[in-house]
């Protein structure tokens, strides 16, 4: 589904009844939470158009800003402003929400008290009387949220009611290349009309195929997930899209645990990928295996989230615990019908790794195809090859006795 959220505007007054604090942002959270038969989804909750903002405050020379909305069943989110004679900053996010809203968290196994998670060291500092601009989008991962913003115009400790003039950009809005000048009177120069046979079209190129990304992740000093794969997104929501996932602009994050594991993977802040393992517990030999993947992608234009798809039914890349699994081959993971994500040189161990090491690999059957069909093609050339050899010499044998007999 596209991803919809409504705009929040904020200004907060302080005793005189002038601004000391405005701001204007979108944001939506995806929130992975576990259901009563011991699944997990992933919730989608965006801001609903009523947005009350109780409990911001100014702030002052010694105390903190403060930014506080609520919205929907039971949720809230605030983000607190410091400081200098010279500088503000953000330095932390608080996010509770409320599992309780059966709308959001359907069927969820965990009720009661609302979930709270803070995000710290958000915000680079910025000069005081700035308006804080970031149009692209930011994201925070912590404890299973991902917290998404853009569109934002921010400025704490307002001074004399009056919002700065002055704007101190995000990094990701900062232009890599010189702006396109448009054409003027000035810089227009009239051509003779000619007439000139059409240019010859050109079949776009085909999309190679991924470079093949190394990640992995850590438990304190100790390696706890391995991974090496090619990724490629295969979009067809409006038309049909290949989006190759590029490893060195990609980050690896995620936790590992005894019996589950989620490597996430962000390309760049512009396309979000979860692959989340499980053991098998039930069986008397226990294995691991992928059983969900969820992909986020965001607007290459304005930096907003539009798309978000998941599949928690799947039951592929399994291997003995201990083990690695590897696959050479092309696979697609069919996440819905307008999203496939494709594999290549996989080889992937979530489990049980030593010494920062694969373990042995058990491979996918079309690469064990390979490996069985290998040798029998080498076997069968060399059979023919023997043929051949009898018949020449049968052949051989046959002229010599009629040389014989003629003599």
């Amino acid at each position: 589904g596209f991803f919809q959220s409504y705009a929040v505007e904020v200004d907060v007054k302080d005793a005189s009844n002038v601004t000391c604090l405005y701001a204007q942002w979108m944001m939506k959270f995806l929130i992975k939470y576990e259901t009563n038969s011991s699944d997990y989804k992933n919730a989608s909750l965006d801001l609903s158009s009523t947005v009350t903002h109780d409990g911001s405050t100014c702030g002052n020379d010694t105390e903190a800003a403060l930014l506080a909305v609520q919205f929907g069943d039971g949720h809230s989110w605030s983000v607190n402003f410091t400081k200098t004679n010279e500088t503000y900053q953000a330095d932390f996010i608080t996010f509770t929400y409320n599992t309780n809203d059966t709308a959001v968290f359907l069927d969820a196994k965990r009720k009661g008290r609302p979930v709270t998670i803070v995000v710290k060291d958000i915000m680079h500092p910025v000069q005081l009387n700035n308006v804080f601009v970031c149009h692209h989008t930011t994201s925070f991962e912590a404890e299973n949220v991902t917290q998404f913003f853009w569109n934002i115009t921010v400025q704490p400790f307002v001074q004399n009611g009056t919002i700065g003039k002055k704007e101190s950009r995000c990094r990701a809005d900062t232009p890599t290349s010189a702006p396109t000048v448009p054409p003027t009177v000035a810089n227009v120069t009239t051509a003779p009309t000619t007439t000139s046979p059409p240019a010859p079209t050109t079949s776009p190129k085909p999309v190679e195929n991924p470079d093949t990304g190394n990640y992995s992740l850590k438990t304190g000093n100790k390696t706890c997930l391995l991974a090496t794969v090619g990724l490629q997104l295969n979009v067809s929501q409006d038309k049909p899209l290949l989006i190759n996932i590029n490893p060195k602009t990609t980050s690896a994050d995620g936790t590992c645990g005894n019996t589950s594991a989620t490597l996430k993977l962000n390309d760049g802040n512009r396309t979000l990928l979860d692959f989340t393992f499980i053991v098998n517990a039930s069986a008397s030999v226990r294995k691991f295996y992928l059983k969900e993947v969820n992909v986020t992608l965001l607007n290459h234009l304005n930096g907003s989230v539009i798309l978000n798809a998941d599949n928690n039914n799947f039951s592929k890349w399994d291997a003995f615990l201990g083990n690695s699994y590897m696959c050479r081959k092309e696979q697609t993971l069919e996440i819905n019908e307008d999203l496939q994500v494709h594999t290549f040189n996989l080889w992937v161990q979530p489990f049980l790794v030593k010494e920062n090491k694969f373990a042995i690999a058990e491979e996918c059957f079309a690469d064990s195809d390979l490996n069985f069909l290998i040798p029998i093609v080498v076997g069968m050339a060399l059979g023919f090859l023997i043929v051949l050899v009898f018949i020449s010499y049968i052949i051989g044998r046959r002229k010599s006795r009629t040389g014989y007999q003629s003599v």
